[in-house]
């Protein structure tokens, strides 16, 4: 059984709310531009940190491809609609939403501010907001399923090559009240990333972001001394656990048999992995391409998801799309496009970056305004509404 759908929220309201501020000479903490977020994120973060976040694959040709993309669709304005009140409401994967959008699993948290994923969760929370959490956390499965409270919210997976420690993580998962389990298959190892690189930065040498599999007891059962006691050993654990091994179709049986709520596969760009996944029985993909931090000249994922879409219809499998995502613009148009909802990544970890939770919670209303007011400017009263006849295409 499902949760029932919350009623509507005027997320549009936010913006009364600055202008209100303004009569007693308050402003917003930071930006509510999310285009100029990384920007101001820089000049608070050291380089390192700032460059896992920032940074992609080779060249950044793939990075730059998701943000021109979104430049080569226009939405098509409707007048005199009836739009005066508008419901983004949605169910996707069995979870009721009060918009279109999840806080997409980014990693490593604790590197952009202490509290990392727990505010994070309280923050998306605080909106009804469902968070995926990476596999690659800061704090255990259980101490952010703590933070969060009673929102919904979704595991993400990086395979480990140990089935052990895989079970056990799954269900460590289930029974902290995770709904839906999304695995991540672009990133079976590490891309060449220069600005990694030009830092010799990498967290999970050091221990960080590795909180999840270093609690889990299957994990410690194969270490002579815990991690808290010799964190080289639990790392050169970890690293064969984690990386460098690529997996293959015909293990998905296996995530089936130790996972009972709804699967997506996260990192689909061509319609024929997509009608694999569908005939796997997995619940939903999500097209991505890891932000353009994985494969160096790929496609841009909004120009693969007409593809994907089509390639899934009438197969009942849900489609989600990440890889991008700014504003409520370019929500408006994947969702056009057939996207279910969007996955947003680096503009909630900048505001994080910003101010914590505070921080999080600024970036999400921020953008919920702008899908809301740019949802109704656009002559729509729900996200159903929504089609490919809405855009222009250059």
């Amino acid at each position: 059984m499902t949760d029932p759908v919350p009623p509507p929220e005027n997320f549009a309201g936010y913006q009364n709310e600055i202008y209100l501020h303004g009569l007693e000479d308050r402003i917003p903490p930071f930006t509510t531009d999310a285009t100029r977020l990384g920007d101001s994120a820089r000049a608070r973060l050291d380089a390192g940190a700032f460059g896992y976040v920032a940074g992609a694959a080779g060249s950044g040709a793939t990075h730059r491809a998701n943000r021109a993309a979104f430049d080569h669709y226009r939405l098509v304005p409707r007048m005199l609609t009836d739009a005066t009140d508008r419901d983004l409401r949605t169910r996707v994967l069995g979870t009721a939403m009060p918009a279109p959008v999840v806080l997409a699993p980014v990693g490593v948290q604790s590197i952009l501010h202490p509290d990392g994923e727990a505010a994070t969760a309280r923050a998306a929370a605080s909106l009804g907001l469902t968070a995926a959490l990476s596999t690659a956390s800061s704090y255990s499965l259980e101490e952010v399923a703590e933070a969060g409270g009673s929102a919904p919210r979704w595991f993400q997976l990086y395979w480990p090559n140990d089935d052990e420690v895989c079970v056990s993580i799954l269900r460590r998962a289930r029974d902290a009240g995770y709904s839906t389990l999304v695995v991540t298959l672009d990133t079976w190892t590490l891309a060449w990333r220069p600005q990694d690189l030009d830092q010799a930065y990498l967290p999970f040498i050091r221990g960080v972001g590795t909180a999840i599999p270093f609690s889990d007891p299957a994990f410690r059962a194969g270490l002579d001394k815990p991690p808290e006691e010799d964190l080289g050993a639990a790392v050169l654990r970890w690293v064969p656990m984690f990386t460098g091994t690529d997996k293959s179709w015909d293990r998905l049986p296996f995530l089936r048999r130790h996972w009972d709520g709804p699967i997506a596969l996260k990192g689909i760009q061509h319609p024929d992995d997509a009608r694999r996944a569908a005939d796997a029985g997995m619940d939903g993909v999500i097209v991505s391409n890891h932000g353009g931090r994985q494969v160096d000249g790929a496609m841009a994922s909004l120009d693969a998801l007409p593809g994907v879409v089509r390639a899934v219809e009438g197969t009942g499998l849900d489609v989600l799309f990440d890889s991008g995502v700014r504003t409520g613009s370019d929500a408006l148009k994947a969702l056009a496009l057939g996207a279910g909802a969007v996955l947003l990544g680096r503009p909630f970890a900048y505001g994080l970056a910003h101010g914590g939770e505070d921080g999080v919670r600024h970036v999400l209303r921020s953008f919920l305004a702008d899908l809301h007011l740019t949802l109704g400017l656009s002559g729509h009263r729900t996200p159903d509404e929504l089609s490919p006849d809405d855009l222009w295409h250059r």
